[in-house]
């Protein structure tokens, strides 16, 4: 093993002598891209997807409701309405389901059947859209 002597002037001719890193081609490729590339190539990739949360799935399971195609098409739809309109949460009004929905997110709040909606009073809502 050879001695380390002062002659470098820095740690990475040290590491550049010693070290030997292997190339990696993929990890420079990605290197190059910048952040805000990355990020408008994942906001792309989720915007027509409309997605229920952790409590809208639970209340669904709950109350028995079940969307056909048919109706998440239309709840989908009333999403992109409300978007149009620039709504950022919104009651979406299906048959007789009602949906709160967080619009810039795509991402269903909380979901009920008419039994579960007892006094029709919907808080926390900017606007409403009934399909």
């Amino acid at each position: 093993m050879e001695k380390i002597t002062n002659r470098f002037t820095s740690i990475e001719q040290v590491a550049g002598r010693y070290l030997k890193p292997k190339e990696n081609t993929a990890a420079a490729k990605d290197a190059q891209v910048s952040f805000d590339e990355i990020l408008r190539r994942k906001q792309s990739e989720d915007t027509s997807e409309l997605k229920f949360s952790k409590h809208a799935s639970m209340r669904l399971e709950e109350r028995n409701i079940s969307l056909t195609m048919e109706q998440n098409a239309r709840l989908e739809s009333g999403v992109a309405k409300a978007s149009e309109k620039g709504i950022r949460d919104s009651l979406v009004m299906i048959d007789s389901l009602a949906f709160i929905v967080n619009v810039p997110n795509k991402t269903v709040v909380t979901a009920m059947d008419q039994a579960e909606q007892q006094d029709n009073i919907f808080t926390n809502i900017d606007g409403a859209v009934i399909m």
